[in-house]
């Protein structure tokens, strides 16, 4: 099996057709036929449904479709990396934020900017579980900071720092007159939370099931940023990092510590594990390292 063959497969499912494919690219239709044959016996399983009228796979040839899309990917990443280091050498970073990680991300980018100045920087924001999924294996970006745990073998996912969860209370609001709050404070209020898929949302109701308390959720949000803007005109109330709020410019709110061991979230760094990585990029995992060590 060789990477000739798992294009030859790739094409053929991509396009349905023998026709089609072999015209792409550039060979006989027999002599694709012949080669996916050849593919088959070579890992000694059938990849095409062939009792079907229209091309279909087998429950292995879609395993092997999903594992050859990711290793074509990774092969074209790896050969254009190179030729492109051998032209240019490194310009380009792409990193993956959550909204908190501003409060520590332009400190690295400044020490990483004055090793390597004509580096051009990329900073997305991927803030769900499937976002950071996505970006990686897509290639979108060299490496996320993210507070998701992501299950994948080959996602490598390091924990860096531990912060508090905190609540943001509407001004006049008779909680914003309290000292810090427990969680049954804030049962029965109008709430706010992020929407399924993030963390989170996950942290947040957790610490609300371990306390009893079941939230009373009038809004799901993307951003911590809506969640602000909601509680800034009394709609309710919301639970986000501490960090957000600290290094943020909402001040029209009232900030308050809840007073509870399981209302906190991780932050990691997630990057693939079996991509070449440049130098800039191991670099740039160095400094975030040594930034929290």
């Amino acid at each position: 099996m060789d990477i000739r063959q798992l294009n030859y497969f790739i094409t053929l499912i991509n396009e349905q057709t023998y026709t089609k494919a072999a015209s792409i690219l550039h060979i006989s239709q027999p002599s694709l036929s012949a080669a996916i044959k050849k593919l088959e016996e070579e890992i000694g399983l059938i990849l095409i449904d062939r009792s079907e009228r229209q091309l279909q796979m087998t429950q292995e040839g879609r395993i092997l479709y999903q594992e050859a899309q990711k290793l074509l990917h990774h092969f074209e990443h790896v050969s254009f990396e190179m030729d492109r280091l051998k032209r240019q050498g490194p310009l380009k970073l792409s990193v993956g934020l959550i909204e908190s990680s501003m409060f520590f991300v332009p400190d690295i980018l400044n020490r990483f900017k004055q090793e390597y100045r004509d580096v051009r920087i990329s900073l997305l924001e991927t803030l769900s579980l499937s976002d950071v999924k996505n970006a990686l294996n897509n290639f979108d970006i060299d490496l996320a900071i993210t507070n998701q745990y992501i299950h994948q073998e080959d996602i490598e996912t390091i924990p860096i720092y531990e912060e508090n969860l905190v609540a943001l209370i509407p001004l006049g609001h008779a909680l914003s007159r309290e000292g810090p709050l427990q969680i049954h404070d804030l049962e029965g209020e109008d709430f706010i939370v992020c929407k399924e898929g993030f963390q989170t949302r996950e942290d947040i109701l957790n610490a609300f099931s371990k306390s009893g308390v079941k939230p009373n959720i009038q809004f799901e949000i993307e951003r911590f940023e809506t969640g602000c803007t909601l509680v800034e005109d009394g709609l309710g109330i919301t639970v986000v990092p501490e960090n957000y709020v600290r290094y943020s410019n909402q001040t029209n709110c009232v900030i308050k510590k809840v007073d509870d061991a399981n209302i906190s979230r991780i932050v990691y760094l997630a990057y693939d594990r079996n991509r070449f990585q440049p130098p800039i990029v191991l670099r740039f995992i160095e400094l975030l390292k040594a930034f929290f060590t």
